[in-house]
């Protein structure tokens, strides 16, 4: 699996888990190869309707995102897990 392989699965697979969420401006954020254990670690952001700011028209960014972290098996494109991540003051 090369690199947008496993980022369209991980898009993918996060539009559905969350589609009765109804998220929006899903994104791809971070792609990383662990080859030590041939997974992908992909990063997925996007935005949640319960997320905007009422402020949205004098803010440039009124929405706030959702990061998570979505591990593929490198062999057979199966999803392993999706993790919540927090972004830290370095990220």
């Amino acid at each position: 699996m090369d690199v947008k392989e496993a980022a369209h699965v991980a898009k993918a697979y996060i539009i559905d888990l969350f589609a009765d969420e109804q998220i929006e401006h899903v994104g791809l954020e971070e792609v990383k190869l662990i080859e030590v254990s041939n997974v992908w670690d992909i990063t997925i952001g996007f935005s949640r309707p319960w997320t905007r700011s009422a402020l949205g028209p004098i803010l440039p960014n009124p929405t706030q995102r959702t990061y998570k972290i979505v591990r593929i098996n490198d062999k057979d494109g199966k999803v392993l897990s999706v993790a919540h991540r927090v972004l830290t003051p370095t990220d």
